[in-house]
């Protein structure tokens, strides 16, 4: 029989444990894994949900890879077309792990009202397009279709809704300049079928979503000619390395470049909550394990006279130690049992209630985002039990220098 067990459990059951000197401090440590365990959760659910909406929102508008021309055009606009009839249109068969290819211009125009005016990029897309991100980011109305002949539907952002006083239904002029200044340019009147949000600030101000046929017709462009490829990829985890397996297989007149290339200062920015979350994570365990100690401590000193009698009556000093560690597990495994309660209710009220909002200006989402993920859960127990055990072998070696005739004298 595991006699150490045993008499852990029987201390731990026992009246006077609960009613002992040391009950609050021994609270206090159990408070302290609670509380580090739900600011460990809140701090990876929300800084990978973070990651995750603010990179989905990016790909949504760019796709993983694009493939343009070789220019110094540093705007948006396609300037210089491209053939469609390409290897890896519309299957991207020479590279794994490609989900889709689609076939995209982007023009710079000016949308005009009676009273007020807005520039923004009409990015034109055609029967290939993927809307599945929209679908989401749609709030008002339906998706255009552009799978039967050339029409003026698009999708427009609440945000330039909202400024231009546009609801859904509404027909609008936009206005095309030409390289030429002595020309007149060109003017498409859109008529508005749905009002999307990404939350996105920065990519709603700019895109329009319409037929692609439009930029090809102002741009005296061929049927077959369009701006640029979207590439999407199966996982974002090897976009790396797919970005370069892309290039190598395009043609030398074409360049490629993936969206953390394209949009460095953003993934940038969302890559340092990597550190901030493990700075978090060790803080907190840092902090549960010092209250740890501090318990472990005063439990020792508690039960001296027990660890006299016990040495007196033959048992080692690991087979002590040992009581004192499933004491220990005890507590923190209780503190661990409060903290998953609090936390995944916290995370799952954020999730589906969405209870604390963000400024999309600085966030780029107008709520916390919670990725809940039942396997970094776990490891984050299993982590911070296995942790804190071994914080506590240290103040547990205490034990060994204990004298059996004065521990049971002590009082």
């Amino acid at each position: 029989m595991n006699y150490e067990y045993f008499l852990a459990k029987r201390i731990i059951g026992s009246k006077a444990y609960k009613s002992s000197v040391s009950a609050p401090i021994i609270k206090i440590g159990i408070a302290a894994i609670t509380i580090g365990i739900v600011v460990m959760m809140i701090a990876i659910a929300t800084g990978i949900g973070l990651q995750q909406k603010i990179r989905d929102k990016v790909v949504a508008f760019n796709g993983h890879v694009t493939i343009t021309n070789y220019d110094s055009n540093n705007s948006q606009e396609s300037l210089f077309p491209i053939s469609k009839n390409q290897e890896f249109y519309p299957e991207f068969t020479s590279v794994e792990g490609v989900k889709h290819v689609q076939a995209v211009a982007v023009k710079f125009g000016v949308i005009r009202t009676e009273t007020d005016f807005e520039g923004a990029y009409l990015k034109g897309v055609g029967a290939d397009y993927d809307w599945s991100y929209f679908k989401e980011f749609l709030i008002e109305g339906q998706l255009p279709d552009f799978t039967q002949k050339r029409n003026e539907d698009v999708l427009i952002s609440e945000y330039l809704a909202n400024r231009l006083k546009f609801k859904l239904g509404d027909k609008f002029q936009m206005v095309f300049p030409k390289d030429d200044p002595e020309k007149l340019p060109n003017i498409i009147t859109y008529h508005i079928v749905g009002i999307y949000n990404s939350g996105f600030q920065d990519l709603d101000a700019q895109y329009v979503i319409g037929d692609i046929r439009h930029m090809q017709r102002i741009n005296k462009w061929d049927d077959d000619q369009i701006g640029n490829f979207e590439v999407f990829i199966d996982d974002y985890n090897q976009i790396q390395e797919k970005g370069i397996e892309i290039y190598q297989n395009t043609p030398s007149t074409l360049n490629s470049q993936t969206i953390t290339t394209k949009y460095a200062s953003i993934f940038e920015w969302i890559g340092i909550f990597d550190t901030n979350i493990y700075g978090i994570i060790g803080i907190m365990i840092l902090v549960a394990g010092i209250n740890m100690i501090t318990a472990l401590l005063v439990l020792i000193l508690e039960r001296t006279q027990m660890i006299g009698i016990l040495k007196a009556l033959g048992s080692n000093n690991w087979s002590i130690r040992k009581l004192f560690l499933y004491n220990a597990s005890y507590l923190i495994i209780l503190g661990l049992f409060w903290g998953n309660l609090i936390g995944l209710g916290l995370l799952f009220a954020q999730k589906y209630l969405k209870l604390f909002p963000l400024d999309p200006s600085v966030y780029y989402v107008t709520e916390a985002p919670v990725y809940i993920n039942f396997g970094y859960i776990v490891a984050l127990n299993i982590g911070t039990l296995l942790l804190c055990l071994f914080m506590l072998l240290v103040p547990s070696y205490i034990i060994t220098k204990i004298s059996p005739v004065k521990a049971i004298r002590f009082e």
